[in-house]
């Protein structure tokens, strides 16, 4: 199901199918640089299928990218609730695959998730975390109006320095 559509990307609902393009850009070591370490197949699995709890329980969750020229998934977008520091916060992910970075496709999908956020789901805040040096994270996080709230040392990503960027509805 589709959920957003911009100028050039749909996001839409996970499904089963979407399983194999999703690991290509999840199993790659460039692409998730940033994570403790890339998906295996199992782990990419495991991701359609909690998004699609999550469809069911929350009414989001993380999204497939696809752009709309070619059809093909590029990437991944989203809110979770994730534990972030020691609190539950609604989480603002985007993962754009490597060949396709560059493009603005990352501030694309954020921008439109978090209008659909506010928007459409009610929620009042929406954080982003990266590790301290991924500037191009932090730099979609700025470009849709986040500030930086904090910094921490991730117990989930290596115990690394990581910013905490957030907005509200009413920012």
């Amino acid at each position: 199901m589709n959920i957003i559509e911009t100028k050039r990307l749909i996001i839409k609902e996970y499904s089963v199918n979407d399983v194999p393009a999703l690991n290509t850009i999840l199993s790659n070591p460039i692409t998730m640089g940033f994570w403790p370490s890339p998906f295996t197949l199992q782990q990419s699995e495991n991701w359609v299928h909690n998004n699609i709890e999550r469809y069911n329980k929350l009414g989001f969750g993380r999204w497939a990218v696809i752009l709309k020229d070619t059809d093909m998934l590029i990437g991944d977008c989203g809110i979770m609730i994730s534990e972030i520091d020691g609190k539950q916060e609604k989480d603002l992910g985007y993962i754009i695959h490597q060949p396709y970075w560059r493009n603005g496709y990352a501030v694309e999908a954020a921008e439109a998730c978090k209008n659909y956020a506010f928007s459409n789901l009610g929620i009042d805040k929406l954080c982003a975390n990266m590790p301290f040096n991924h500037e191009a994270s932090r730099r979609v996080a700025e470009k849709i109006g986040m500030r930086k709230e904090k910094e921490f040392n991730n117990s989930r990503n290596r115990n690394i320095l990581t910013y905490l960027y957030s907005i509200f509805n009413n920012d």
